[in-house]
């Protein structure tokens, strides 16, 4: 059977946004390879003429959900500023959905077990996503400050949405969303680091 002009191409596609919802939202280990090809419509033996191994499928899969989650954030800033942003990232949708939300919230502690090749494009990713944190705060910060800040903020972030996906209790995780813009908001604002 011969297939359109690009068909692989779109098919490679289609695999990649799919495990990058899967894997977000039920974790790298809890995806098998024949479940995420069945899920894109797919046969398991397919797999392999677009990926030499999950591994592969993960970097392409973080890429995938990096350039989306790059997207909002230009579109939130563009809204309202870094705070829009922060808001964003703390509101109740997007600790209800992982499948459709921020990698490295969803996955940053399994992506500490992957291999190398694998936290290096990780590692890629969170240096582009400071670099962005940082263009938004006081002019007055020296480059080390401001990239010191971001990291702080960008983790405050990740860490209470985190947090309020693992609680049981709907006002606590509420409370704990709230208690990260705060505490992204307050260093955002932050004018003299402290070494």
């Amino acid at each position: 059977m011969r297939y359109e002009k690009g068909h692989k191409e779109v098919t490679r596609q289609r695999i990649i946004e799919t495990a990058a919802a899967r894997f977000r939202k039920d974790g790298i280990e809890g995806v098998g390879v024949a479940d995420l090809m069945a899920e894109a419509g797919l046969t398991h033996g397919g797999f392999y003429s677009h990926f030499s191994s999950k591994e592969e499928l993960i970097k392409a899969a973080m890429e995938e959900a990096s350039a989306v989650s790059a997207i909002k954030f230009d579109k939130r800033v563009e809204e309202g500023g870094l705070e829009a942003w922060i808001r964003s990232y703390m509101r109740e949708e997007h600790r209800d959905h992982p499948e459709k939300g921020c990698i490295v919230a969803a996955l940053a502690s399994e992506l500490a077990r992957r291999p190398k090749e694998v936290r290096k494009g990780f590692s890629v990713r969170l240096a582009k996503v400071t670099a962005k944190i940082e263009t938004y705060l006081p002019g007055a910060l020296t480059a080390l400050q401001k990239r010191r800040i971001a990291t702080g903020i960008f983790a405050t972030l990740v860490g209470a949405l985190q947090m309020a996906r693992a609680v049981d209790d709907t006002k606590a995780s509420n409370e704990i969303l709230e208690a990260g813009i705060t505490s992204a908001m307050a260093l955002a604002q932050t004018q003299i680091l402290v070494s």
